[in-house]
């Protein structure tokens, strides 16, 4: 149960100039399925959000070891030897309709940086999480996480039409909060003895969220970061 957002920022630093809109383009075929949230690829300023498969392993073991980041005690990134089942679960989650996981990819090269969910998936009260989020270290404090995030809140709020988006993080996590509270987030409180880590420690889990008369000032801020970092230009940002 290590859902949770951890240490990327949303206060980029060495972020490029910012290119494009974000283009969203529904996935048919046989991998489309019934379900809230249904198969699309996104792409917005280099970054290509693709519905997690098992053809992103190798890419997504090369990420994960790309800093060690299964040694960081308040992650939720798998062991190398452990990608492939990390990915099996994220797919039987997104058969029971409780977790939606992408591949965060550079959408020149292709190359898998990362992974990053909707999870605790509510239709009824038109309600989504994101977490499960995690990248290579040489993409963190880069446009990729701030870049991810726009599109994964704009998708969730402008065509899922949430109400709420909800994040949730260790108690120990501080940059992961300050990272949230950057996006804008509320935080809503401290779930006491939540959650199990990695070593077996029990943690306290602070929730935050978003409401859907927030997003408008929370993306205008956004790309107003993403644009001052990248020192120039201009971006729209819609799905």
């Amino acid at each position: 149960m290590r859902h949770n957002e951890h240490h990327n920022h949303a206060g980029d630093a060495r972020v490029p100039a910012i290119t494009g809109q974000v283009s969203t383009v529904a996935v048919g075929g046989a991998v489309a399925q019934q379900g809230f949230v249904q198969p699309v690829v996104m792409r917005f300023n280099g970054v290509r959000l693709e519905p997690l498969a098992l053809s992103h392993e190798e890419g997504l073991r090369a990420a994960v070891q790309d800093g060690e980041l299964w040694r960081i005690r308040v992650t939720s990134a798998p062991e190398p030897a452990e990608v492939l089942a990390y990915i099996e679960t994220a797919l039987e989650q997104r058969s029971q309709g409780r977790r939606f996981a992408f591949a965060v990819l550079d959408d020149a090269s292709g190359q898998v940086l990362g992974t990053s969910s909707y999870h605790d998936i509510l239709p009824e009260v038109r309600r989504v999480e994101i977490g499960y989020t995690w990248y290579a270290r040489s993409v963190q404090r880069t446009h990729v996480n701030t870049s991810a995030k726009l599109m994964l809140m704009g998708h969730a709020f402008d065509t899922l039409a949430c109400h709420v988006v909800g994040w949730r993080t260790d108690c120990f996590n501080f940059a992961s909060q300050r990272a949230i509270e950057r996006l804008g987030a509320k935080k809503d409180g401290v779930i006491r003895g939540h959650a199990l880590r990695r070593d077996g420690t029990i943690r306290d889990t602070v929730m935050y969220s978003l409401r859907s008369g927030e997003w408008p000032e929370s993306r205008a801020q956004l790309l107003d970061q993403l644009q001052r970092h990248a020192g120039g230009g201009s971006a729209v940002a819609r799905t």
